[in-house]
């Protein structure tokens, strides 16, 4: 997913994802582990997803916090 598409999303819809995306990391991993994992560029894609979503909820925490 793109930065723009995640910051078009409500805070409460970013955590849901999130929570979303590190379900299918967990998945992803499983399948890893035990070689039926085709695609190993899922595991990079959905970690870079993951981090850009938490980006996006600390700018707008910090952005929140200023006076």
């Amino acid at each position: 997913m793109k930065a723009r598409e995640l910051r078009e999303l409500t805070d409460d819809e970013l955590k849901r994802r999130e929570e979303e995306l590190r379900d299918q990391l967990f998945k992803l991993r499983a399948q890893h582990a035990i070689g039926q994992l085709e695609n190993t560029a899922k595991l990079k894609n959905i970690r870079r997803d993951i981090a850009r979503i938490k980006t996006i909820l600390k700018e707008r925490e910090l952005r929140k916090e200023k006076p």
